[in-house]
């Protein structure tokens, strides 16, 4: 498995946003973002999150998109200076940001799951079980929420309970 599997490839901006998504979006201009009418499910709990066809998970913190989860291998793309963010092998994907961050000056910051997350630039690299393997599956964050160790921590926040 790798990330050369042919993806939609999204664009991360300096702002964390990424490819049709700005954070601040409701949920009917995620769905409208993402071209469909609705998300294929609805997860209640605490947060409130959607999930999309094409790997692609959204939290909302008060009704505003407040983080962007992909799948390891469904979900779009995302290269941070031509490496992909999903679907590679943990140990480089760490090693990539922890190289990323020395040469830009980004942010480091690990959760305690081992996570690595270059919180200025408001990314989060987790790792996700696909058969025998793990790969990274990326997180887009707001500012706030990297900022907050309760939100931090949780992420992506499937399962968290009420």
């Amino acid at each position: 498995m790798s990330a050369s599997v042919e993806r939609e490839r999204w664009e991360l901006r300096a702002d964390g946003d990424v490819g049709p998504l700005r954070f601040g979006m409701s949920p009917a201009e995620v769905a409208e973002a993402l071209g469909v009418s609705e998300p294929e499910a609805r997860v209640g709990g605490p947060y409130g999150q959607e999930d999309f066809p094409g790997g692609v998970k959204a939290f909302y913190d008060a009704g505003r998109l407040a983080c962007i989860a992909l799948d390891a291998l469904a979900g779009p793309q995302v290269f941070l200076a031509g490496f992909p963010l999903a679907g590679s092998d943990p140990a480089q994907g760490h090693q990539f940001l922890l190289d990323h961050a020395a040469e830009h000056g980004n942010w480091v910051l690990y959760t305690p799951d081992a996570s690595l997350s270059l919180t200025d630039l408001g990314i989060l690299l987790r790792e996700q079980r696909v058969g025998d393997a793990l790969l990274t599956r990326p997180l887009f964050v707001k500012e706030e929420w990297l900022e907050s160790e309760y939100f931090r921590d949780r992420l992506p926040l499937e399962g968290v309970p009420g």
